[in-house]
């Protein structure tokens, strides 16, 4: 298989990092229920009108239709796309205990220079609604291991609704816990690990932070969260209303509903959530690690992380902030060769290879 090839098959498959709105063309998804996406407001009458010209022809393929259990499973039984062959690094499976009386936690391990020493390292956490795993997943890997100059851990945690909160974080803690105990097997710098993700990946990897954090007895560092258009606060599409111009495509308040549901046993934005499980009811945010945060300005998730990255600000947290124009979730990865897509990218890479120290090489 070409890289070409590869990367279009990434990107119209992996459309919202695994998201099941919208990851396929209409043909594929005939048999699927159809849903009227949410309602515009007088005031947007033409939601597409704002999106940027070069995303709208893709994003126009995709139907939307309903997240549920069903759509879920068909989801899962998709195929993943192969990594990129050599001379591309290649995952390495590894499996390590889990959390106390839980299964082993399957990661896998992308490193660009297996001779070297002393190398950053992303612990990442993949995307897809906290119940799937993206199918692009290992040619994503491969890609940041080369471009940002680092060896790459991906979690392979456990998914809702089979395991809830807060199941998925003691496997990712777990794993960040390995990973500096292993750091002279890895080759790598225990004062330069990471975490990072894309959507529900985000999501893991900023309560990741706040956990460790709140958990500095066990002496788990971590310099700096990569958090791409993730899904921080429960409440939003709830409790909280979407904004009009938002979440119109490829995530919309109801799908975030039911995936926030799934993975905290209880209605989102409710009472009964626990505080805990999501970064945006944390009370204090102060004392986390430097952080990266990118979203489009259509993206369901862009005013909670605005709103996230304002209580960063003010706790003292170094926060670079990126809202994409006419950018709806998951638009670098369904049209990866757009401009905005491509501006997207490099930002989040340069801020990676800063934080690293690698900037330049």
């Amino acid at each position: 298989m070409s890289n070409q090839l590869t990367r279009r098959d990434f990107a119209i498959r992996t459309a919202g990092l695994g998201l099941a709105m919208g990851l396929a063309p209409a043909a594929t998804l005939a048999g699927a229920k159809q849903a009227s996406r949410s309602e515009p407001s007088p005031a947007i009458a033409d939601p597409y009108s704002l999106v940027d010209p070069e995303l709208l022809p893709m994003l126009k393929q995709f139907p939307a239709f309903d997240l549920s259990a069903e759509m879920v499973g068909k989801f899962r039984q998709l195929p993943g796309t192969p990594p990129l062959p050599a001379p591309a690094p290649q995952p390495v499976e590894r499996h390590i205990p889990g959390p106390p009386g839980a299964p082993e936690v399957r990661l896998w391990v992308v490193d660009p220079a297996p001779s070297e020493k002393n190398k950053p390292l992303l612990l990442h956490m993949h995307g897809g609604g906290f119940m799937m795993i993206g199918p692009g997943w290992m040619p994503m890997l491969q890609g940041i291991a080369t471009d940002c100059h680092c060896v790459v851990v991906s979690v392979d945690y456990r998914l809702a609704p089979e395991t809830r909160y807060p199941g998925a974080l003691e496997d990712n803690y777990a794993a960040l816990k390995w990973v500096h105990a292993h750091a002279a097997e890895l080759g790598i710098d225990r004062s330069r690990i990471a975490v990072g993700g894309e959507s529900a990946g985000g999501t893991h990897a900023a309560s990741l932070a706040i956990h460790a954090r709140d958990r500095n007895k066990d002496d788990v560092p971590i310099c700096f969260q990569l958090l791409i258009y993730p899904a921080l606060d429960d409440r939003t599409g709830s409790s909280h209303p979407a904004p009009p111009a938002v979440g119109h495509f490829m995530w919309t308040p109801s799908a975030n509903r039911f995936a926030w549901s799934s993975l905290l046993g209880v209605p989102a934005g409710s009472s009964k959530v626990p505080v805990a499980a999501v970064p945006a009811r944390v009370a204090s945010v102060a004392g986390l690690p430097p952080a990266w945060i990118g979203v489009g300005a259509l993206d369901l998730f862009a005013e909670e992380d605005m709103e996230y990255a304002r209580r960063l600000v003010h706790a003292g947290v170094a926060i670079e902030l990126l809202v994409v124009r006419g950018a709806f979730h998951g638009f670098d990865l369904l049209v990866p060769d757009a401009e905005v897509s491509k501006q997207f990218s490099a930002s989040w890479k340069s801020a990676l290879r800063k934080a690293f120290g690698t900037e330049g090489r």
